[in-house]
């Protein structure tokens, strides 16, 4: 494993959620791609929103670190294996120390301490000038063990307004300031029901524009000289390399990707292929078939509520999907993906639209979040994938519910939800549903057990 001491790499965590990670990360690294430095991107946390737009930037995929629910030797691994011969770019979640139910576990905070890697914190400076730096000491303080190294200001005035704040900075504060980023509507992403919106669903130009003008932001406000002799250096020979497969290629899994399901683990695609799967990404908008070949479908989530039109109107391939799942399919669905394997989903715009039918529950979308947190499963009798008894972590977001669940439908999970014993996980012969997004890396027995499905199926189909 690489020496941490070693590694280029650091972690850009904020004060609270909303100060600008996102604009300050993705200028950073629109501004590190300017300048021709590999970046290998990574995000705290469950989030999959911002490693799309990551991904989106750099063509390169961008890895979620999550100490609880990957654990900690999990993180080392996927860090180092996707950061070598690169700098690692990682974007925190929520506040610095913010974590699971408040507390640590989950958090940046420990996320820099398990990689012993430096923080650069990004501050609001908004409406606010030497009373900025009462905030920078309360992180920097608050736990030692927390390399706080650099401070960006947010939101800042302009530069009369940035030298008010400097020159109030007290002589104990040794926290490096690596300049501001300035208040400018432009500089900030539109948002939605699940926070930011997809690098998917902004058009083209007016994402090539917020990135531009983030990457100025950053050239023009930071001392990214600072920032980079301030980290080891990186080799250029040594180049990331893709997760080794154990064996070859064996079973192909038709995944959905498009702009209404986009929400998926790199590490679970990775571990997955680990496993002798060829992914074949297909469009439950836009395709009428499944790929040829294929002897297991992966749904994750997104926002089917806000495609629903289009996905009713693919009636090919939801037949098609309904056809192989009742044929015994291994088919596994998370939080959009349950969705839109249910009856109908009543769309943004309050219209009933069909989907696959595979179960006979009807989705709605409610103006209040209906569930947050992360979720520990225990497996009960009749799961597909897994035996009972067995766990895996996971994380749960969404806004819609489920209407007219038959009372028969099986439920093959347990977890706590809001302190009370929830029972999920929906199964239809070898279909699993769920509102979950597991973590493979939690329990790769439930990913062996469903590529062991798909190897059945193919087996007695052939």
């Amino acid at each position: 494993m690489t020496d941490p001491k070693k590694h280029p790499a650091f972690i850009i965590a904020g004060t609270n959620s909303s100060c600008g990670k996102t604009t300050v990360t993705l200028g950073i690294m629109e501004a590190l791609k300017r300048r021709a430095v590999p970046v290998s991107p990574f995000k705290a946390g469950p989030d999959f929103i911002d490693p799309g737009h990551h991904r989106t930037l750099l063509a390169r995929p961008s890895y979620n670190l999550d100490a609880w629910m990957m654990g900690a030797r999990a993180v080392q691994k996927t860090f180092y294996a996707n950061s070598a011969g690169s700098i690692g770019v990682i974007e925190g979640v929520m506040g610095l120390f913010d974590g699971k139910d408040g507390g640590n576990e989950g958090s940046t905070a420990q996320l820099a301490k398990i990689l012993n890697i430096p923080v650069l914190l990004v501050v609001n400076a908004e409406k606010t000038a030497g009373s900025a730096w009462a905030i920078v000491k309360g992180f920097t303080e608050f736990d030692p063990a927390v390399n706080v190294k650099w401070v960006v200001f947010n939101k800042v005035a302009g530069p009369r307004h940035f030298l008010m704040i400097t020159a109030a900075r007290p002589a104990s504060i040794k926290t490096v300031c690596l300049g501001y980023v300035p208040r400018d509507q432009g500089l900030s992403l539109p948002e939605r029901h699940l926070g930011l919106v997809t690098a998917g669903d902004l058009r083209h130009d007016a994402w090539k524009r917020f990135v531009k003008k983030a990457g100025d932001a950053v050239e023009g406000g930071l001392d990214l000289n600072v920032l980079l002799n301030g980290l080891p250096k990186y080799h250029h020979q040594r180049k990331p390399q893709p997760r080794p497969r154990r064996v070859k290629p064996c079973v192909k899994i038709a995944v959905a990707a498009d702009n209404a399901f986009s929400f998926y683990y790199a590490e679970n695609l990775d571990i997955l292929e680990g496993m002798g799967v060829e992914i074949k990404p297909f469009s439950p908008l836009k395709d009428k078939k499944l790929p040829e070949g294929v002897s297991g479908i992966y749904i994750g989530g997104g926002y089917p509520e806000l495609f629903a039109k289009g996905l009713e109107a693919n009636s090919g391939m939801r037949r098609e999907i309904l056809r192989f799942a009742r044929s015994g399919m291994p088919v596994y669905a998370e939080c959009g993906g349950l969705m839109y394997l249910g009856r109908s989903i009543k769309d943004i715009g309050g219209k009933t639209r069909m989907m696959c039918g595979v179960f006979q529950w009807k989705a709605r979308l409610l103006e209040k979040r209906k569930a947050l947190g992360y979720r520990e499963i225990t497996i009960k009798k009749g799961c597909p994938t897994m035996p009972e008894g067995a766990t895996l972590r996971g994380h749960e977001f969404h806004y819609s519910e489920l209407a007219s669940v038959p009372s028969k439908i099986k439920k093959t999970f347990s977890f706590e939800n809001s302190g009370e014993k929830t029972n999920e996980g929906y199964a239809f012969k070898n279909t699993l549903a769920t509102y979950v997004h597991a973590h493979f890396a939690s329990c790769p027995g439930f990913a062996e057990g469903f590529v062991g499905l798909c190897r059945s199926f193919l087996k007695n189909t052939v």
